[in-house]
């Protein structure tokens, strides 16, 4: 009986993938809790990359300059409004549940309302119940403040990686290249959609989630909600929430003005929240959205879902982009190893990863 022997270079070639996917995994499992900000560098320099050319190419900055200038706009921009923002929301979060007796007052309100309309009336709403849920928030809280901490320290590991990224950038994107095992029109393809996701969420959600905060502040002053501030900065911290968005915040609210006796500023103020909080979702996405990306609803809402659980508050980002990955990289298999009629569609735009200087 003869026997079939393996070839030593393919035995040599399986080793050494089998060696480079445990370290890999070992790297990754053991500084995953940096991944967010890696991710955090890589869409940066994807945001900032034609800036940075322009600034050392044709302004002829010196690179570590226009790195450092770009980090510090970052800063501006990015770290120096969330510490803002937590300034003023974590007093604000901090004194409205040490005050339970204000909470207990607007609970009974709420409880005596909804048990004197029907179908509502079913709903559990029993002092044990609110003892509970408010147990289970504070228990949160501290939860919370590790997690603004871990963005602070994610921050600062994205702008230190960006430097480096941004340092070495053409060479780097050469080598990028190299390992990219597709044509160069697929490569440009995955190069355009991963720019258009990037800006699309980068971009696009925290506009959209400034937007409806401002207007939802706005609102919530107008119709005498108490700590309206707070109340419009969680809205529209609500709005990256997929499928129900600010209703989470906003319906419960306008229950509770409704329950407290203030009916027409409650009609006033659902109203406002229907047509102005939602309708400002509709607005941005149709005009500004839609020109910075077009992505499709259900790619976002599963992709944001995805992103969550693997990222943290960075999967807002990349949990789309790898749903919008995997059904490209199908389409690119398809276009590699089918049929040579097949195409794939290309963005207007022809400068990306294989431009040349």
């Amino acid at each position: 009986m003869s026997y079939r022997k393996i070839d030593n270079n393919i035995l040599r070639q399986i080793v050494l993938i089998l060696l480079i996917g445990l370290l890999g995994f070992m790297i990754f499992f053991n500084l995953r809790y940096f991944t967010p900000g890696a991710l955090g560098a890589i869409t940066l320099y994807i945001l900032f990359r034609k800036t940075f050319f322009r600034l050392t190419e044709q302004q002829n900055w010196k690179k570590s300059l226009a790195s450092f200038f770009l980090m510090f706009t970052t800063l501006l921009v990015i770290a120096l409004p969330l510490w803002l923002i937590i300034e003023v929301m974590i007093p604000q979060i901090s004194n409205l549940l040490a005050n339970k007796q204000v909470i207990i007052e607007k609970y009974n309100a709420v409880k005596a309302f909804i048990a004197s309309k029907p179908l509502l009336n079913r709903i559990n709403l029993s002092d044990e119940s609110l003892m509970r849920t408010l147990g289970k928030v504070t228990a949160y809280f501290p939860g919370i403040l590790n997690s603004v901490a871990e963005i602070f320290v994610n921050i600062f590991t994205a702008l230190f990686i960006l430097y480096f990224m941004q340092v070495n950038a053409r060479a780097m994107e050469k080598r990028v290249r190299l390992f990219i095992p597709f044509s160069d029109d697929n490569t440009q393809t995955l190069w355009e959609e991963t720019k258009m996701m990037v800006r699309s969420n980068a971009l696009g959600i925290p506009i959209l989630a400034l937007c409806q905060g401002l207007v939802a502040v706005l609102g919530y002053w107008i119709f005498g909600v108490d700590n309206f501030v707070m109340w419009g900065l969680i809205t529209g911290a609500a709005s990256m929430v997929p499928a129900v968005g600010t209703m989470i915040v906003w319906i419960p609210i306008c229950v509770v003005v409704f329950a407290t006796g203030s009916v027409g500023n409650g009609i006033g103020l659902t109203l406002y929240c229907l047509i102005v909080v939602g309708g400002i979702d509709n607005v941005l996405r149709f005009t500004i959205l839609k020109k910075i990306g077009d992505i499709h609803p259900l790619i976002t809402v599963f992709g944001v879902l995805l992103g969550l659980k693997l990222f943290g508050i960075m999967g807002l980002i990349f949990g789309p982009l790898f749903m919008s990955y995997f059904l490209l990289l199908i389409q690119i298999y398809r276009v590699e190893f089918g049929k040579k009629s097949d195409h794939l569609p290309h963005g207007p735009e022809t400068v990306g990863i294989t431009e040349k200087k």
